[in-house]
């Protein structure tokens, strides 16, 4: 009997998301609608541009939105990271597990400064995120449980960690712990920018194959190497035994190892577009890890990130999730 549906192992970051313009945007030398990593003193400028505008806060990182998604749904999920023993680390572990996720406690916390990660939202929903990792760039094999990996249904990493060596290392021997012990595995290509600049380290990731792999439409050609969703499809294949791709108001085409299955889309008009590929992941996790097929977890999986991005932040309101559950049933 397995104790938790998803261990997930990932980037710690608080989340500070502001509203922009694409003005901003130019006035910063950043570019837009990609995750791009900056040192502290960068960042610094950018929160020092934007001291007088409001901003949400919140505990973030892609994986971490992905199983507390899976939670909310009424899941049970496992976060392995690193935070320093700092105000934003330990306010992000206790929004960890005020979101029902288990974690390791704070006895393992070190100095040093925990992971931040500036979103910028533009007015066309777009979000550009300028990334501090902090302590989070050392994540590493010290902070891998085994005995709660071991039991778990599914084993679920960012690409995000591909560019850090020790987190990559980390990613990569968990792969391995489940391939031993019966553990699915999982892994989201998290962003462009990881595909165009980290492409080996990602597959050094893969490795000979993992159960399910989540992209977009654009992450999934990169990867590829492809100009064409085909040439995607058939190039995830070979590398995962089953995927899901994600194509935003057309929805999404999943592969369950046997046949394309696609998913429609649920229109609504977009407001910020955080965190609706780590929504996806997590609800259609949650509706594996139940035994569902994936016709009805790729439902669920549109109808949440649909509802997420008609709001800013990277999360629902858990009782906005179940909402959207109740209505699938």
């Amino acid at each position: 009997m397995k104790s938790f549906d998803v261990y997930a192992l990932g980037n710690a970051l608080v989340d500070m998301e502001y509203e922009v313009s694409p003005e901003d945007l130019k006035h910063l030398s950043i570019d837009k609608g990609v995750m791009t990593l900056v040192d502290e003193a960068h960042q610094l400028r950018i929160m020092e541009h934007l001291r007088e505008r409001r901003h949400h806060r919140g505990s973030g990182g892609s994986a971490a939105n992905s199983v507390i998604a899976l939670a909310q749904l009424g899941g049970t999920g496992w976060y392995s990271c690193k935070v320093a023993d700092d105000e934003l680390g330990h306010f992000y572990l206790k929004d960890l597990r005020d979101g029902g996720i288990a974690t390791r406690d704070t006895s393992f916390l070190e100095q040093g400064d925990t992971g931040r990660c500036v979103v910028l939202v533009t007015p066309d929903s777009d979000r550009t995120m300028c990334t501090y990792l902090g302590i989070s760039g050392n994540l590493s094999l010290h902070e891998l449980d085994q005995d709660a990996l071991k039991a778990s249904k599914w084993f679920y990493t960012e690409g995000y960690l591909v560019t850090s060596d020790t987190a990559r290392v980390a990613a990569i021997e968990a792969r391995k712990l489940c391939e031993r012990h019966g553990v699915k595995t999982a892994l989201s290509l998290s962003d462009p920018n990881m595909v165009r600049f980290f492409k080996d380290g990602l597959k050094d990731m893969i490795g000979d194959g993992v159960d399910m792999i989540f992209a977009n439409e654009e992450e999934a050609m990169g990867m590829a190497d492809a100009d064409n969703l085909d040439g995607a499809i058939a190039y995830l294949k070979t590398i995962a035994r089953e995927f899901a791709i994600t194509r935003g108001p057309k929805g999404a085409l999943i592969w369950d190892g046997a046949q394309a299955i696609d998913i429609d889309p649920v229109p609504v008009t977009p407001v910020d577009t955080v965190g609706a590929g780590d929504m996806f992941a997590g609800a259609f996790l949650y509706g594996l890890t139940q035994g569902w097929s994936h016709q009805r977890a790729g439902d669920l999986a549109s109808a949440a990130s649909a509802k997420l991005v008609t709001s800013l932040g990277p999360r629902l309101p858990k009782e906005e999730t179940q909402a959207i559950l109740t209505n699938r049933r």
